[in-house]
């Protein structure tokens, strides 16, 4: 996609931006006041409000490298996603947060290879917030496992291990344990579209349409 066709984006944006334009200003002078935190992976295949149909305003957006949320470590030295985190649950007091995994992640397949770059440092660091999913995907599944059975368990685990790292955030805790706050695991399947949900309880991933408004996480 070149220069000129983000211009045209644009243009075809604007055309929109006329059509809502009394909403999207509301926005401007009452400020944001997002449902939900969404945290996704930047893979560019994952697009969160073409996803889930939502609108301007409706979500607060963290996205990164494998939708990795790293544990609470105040003492280290950069912190984007955990600032984000921070900011929607302290200061905009989201209500919902949700971690988005996806089906077929480079994120999770590159935890079963070795990477070497001396260019792909903060990479290799950043994957190892994958790694416990990996290690519990391989003592399921076997080291001989099918590469792909591999990948899709990974990737779920990942998704059950980033919720259990959000609630290690103090400001997410308290909310959370105090009923002001949910969180949920949901897998976006590249394949199909469908978005599957994670049920504690029956320790599976089941198809977000069924929720029916559950407190699931």
């Amino acid at each position: 996609m070149n220069l000129e066709e983000h211009a045209h984006g644009n243009e075809l944006f604007k055309e929109y931006f006329k059509e809502n334009k009394e909403s999207l200003l509301k926005l401007v002078t009452s400020g944001q006041s997002p449902k939900a935190l969404f945290i996704g992976c930047s893979d560019s295949r994952v697009i969160p409000d073409l996803m889930i149909q939502s609108d301007p305003g409706d979500l607060f957006v963290i996205r990164n490298v494998g939708n990795f949320v790293p544990p609470y470590k105040p003492d280290e030295d950069y912190h984007a996603t955990a600032s984000g985190i921070e900011y929607a649950v302290g200061v905009l007091n989201v209500k919902k947060i949700i971690i988005c995994g996806h089906t077929h992640c480079g994120a999770i397949s590159s935890l079963y290879k070795e990477i070497n770059d001396p260019s792909l440092i903060h990479t290799k660091k950043w994957l190892e917030l994958g790694k416990s999913a990996k290690m519990n995907a391989i003592l399921s599944l076997g080291t001989n496992a099918d590469k792909k059975q591999l990948y899709r368990l990974t990737e779920k685990l990942s998704v059950m291990k980033q919720l259990e790292n959000l609630l290690t955030y103090p400001l997410v805790k308290k909310a959370f344990e105090a009923s002001e706050l949910s969180i949920h695991g949901w897998l976006y399947d590249i394949e199909t579209g469908e978005i599957k949900y994670y049920n504690a309880e029956a320790y599976e991933f089941l198809p977000l349409k069924d929720l029916n408004n559950s407190n699931d996480n």
